[in-house]
């Protein structure tokens, strides 16, 4: 019976432990430069458990440190990204993430086009995992990116991972990772629902078919002032959730939830008030034929801006009651996109993606902000082609596609077409 509930506990940490990865982080062995002989493959695996389902970053090292009696895995990657493009129509200021918000109105005359070269999205990190075969197995990831000022390092990763528990800096549970097509564009679709937060999140997998997850990340407020209010410091964490079913190769359907509770400060009444924030996704993957994998999203909900890509930083968690100068509400917000990925031999594959995202913002005349040029929707269409030259080496090529109408009817797009060099080490 003893015996029974040892094996019985050490399945549960395993299944707590396990990921799903991107459909384009193939399994590849890692090499083992110092320590124990160690199988190559169960290294990796070992690794990709650890780290983030994002295709931007290799997942596992070319070459690893194996301890002594294979107690920890030790390794530290990266890859070197090149990236040259052309913008035309209403240039963008940046060369690396294509924000569909950001396309400038009203550009002035002889700025119609941009040349950009960059290598900010040149990325390292530390994967290392200690006691890999044990049920209490511990996970150390650490990612950086120089998409800082001047090429300095940014932090997009660094938790440590027990049981489940995932712990620190990074991804939001209610990002669904391994749902975002390939693209050169650092930033992808417009209406995908990425954050990079601080977090306190739980995962458990039963087998190799059903999920689910829950945690407590740190609350990121962003709203528009009436002439009588003000900001406060937000005291209630946001709560995502989701649950998983996988059923094949490449099929993934997960549904997520997000429950958030906003303060601001009614200088009307004196009082500190309360407006709730929800956030409802269905997003995966489909195989429909061995060549062709689907990626898809749609998101709806009040209050909740902030998680989707183009809305990030825009004051659109809550803003002003029309009439009320004390008062504010939450805005309503959808998005989703459809990406479809043909791979054409094993190293050569392309991707088309669509995506759209709107807000329902009312008039908010009783702010300092105009409401009127303030961004209602956007449209976001790329295609890509990619060639692996070898396990090292990628080249890509990608033409994007962005408009932006604001609330006002005013519109602009962007045009890019951008080329791409990277070596995985």
């Amino acid at each position: 019976m003893k015996k029974l509930i040892l094996i019985s506990l050490a399945v549960v940490g395993l299944s707590a432990s396990a990921q799903y990865s991107h459909p384009m982080q193939k399994e590849n062995p890692v090499n083992i430069i110092l320590g124990d002989v160690a199988d190559s493959l169960k290294v990796y695996q070992a690794f990709a458990e650890n780290s983030p389902a994002d295709f931007h970053v290799a997942n596992a090292p070319r070459f690893a440190i194996v301890g002594k009696n294979r107690k920890f895995y030790l390794g530290i990657g990266g890859d070197v990204k090149a990236t040259m493009s052309f913008d035309w129509g209403s240039p963008i200021k940046n060369y690396n993430e294509f924000i569909v918000s950001a396309i400038p109105m009203g550009n002035p005359e002889g700025n119609k086009g941009q040349f950009g070269l960059s290598a900010q999205q040149s990325d390292f990190f530390l994967n290392f995992v200690a006691l890999p075969d044990n049920p209490n197995k511990i996970g150390v990831y650490v990612n950086a990116i120089l998409l800082g000022n001047g090429y300095l390092p940014q932090i997009r990763s660094a938790y440590v991972s027990y049981r489940g528990i995932e712990a620190g800096y990074g991804f939001s549970l209610f990002t669904d990772l391994a749902a975002d097509p390939t693209t050169i564009d650092y930033e992808g679709p417009n209406s995908f629902t990425v954050v990079i937060n601080a977090k306190f999140d739980y995962r458990h997998y039963f087998g190799k078919h059903f999920g689910i997850g829950v945690g407590a990340e740190l609350p990121m407020a962003s709203y528009t002032n009436a002439t009588h209010t003000q900001t406060v410091e937000q005291r209630i964490p946001d709560i995502p959730a989701y649950v998983q079913w996988n059923f094949g190769n490449n099929n993934r359907i997960r549904l997520s939830g997000l429950l958030r509770n906003m303060q601001y400060r009614d200088m009307v009444t004196h009082k500190t008030k309360n407006l709730a924030g929800w956030g409802v996704q269905l997003s995966g993957n489909f195989n429909i034929c061995d060549k062709l994998i689907g990626y898809y999203q749609a998101t709806t909900g009040k209050g909740m801006t902030s998680y989707f890509e183009d809305l990030t930083g825009l004051g659109l968690d809550m803003t002003p009651v029309p009439g009320n100068n004390g008062e504010l509400q939450t805005v309503k917000a959808w998005g989703g996109y459809l990406g479809l990925q043909y791979n054409i031999t094993n190293k050569l594959y392309c991707t088309a993606i669509y995506s759209h995202l709107r807000n329902y913002a009312q008039n908010y005349s009783d702010s300092s902000t105009p409401w009127d040029t303030q961004y209602k929707y956007g449209q976001y269409v790329v295609g890509n082609l990619f060639y692996n030259i070898n396990n090292l080496f990628t080249w890509g090529v990608e033409y994007i596609w962005g408009r932006r109408v604001d609330m006002n009817g005013m519109q602009a797009h962007d045009n890019r077409v951008q080329t791409m060099l990277q070596v995985n080490f």
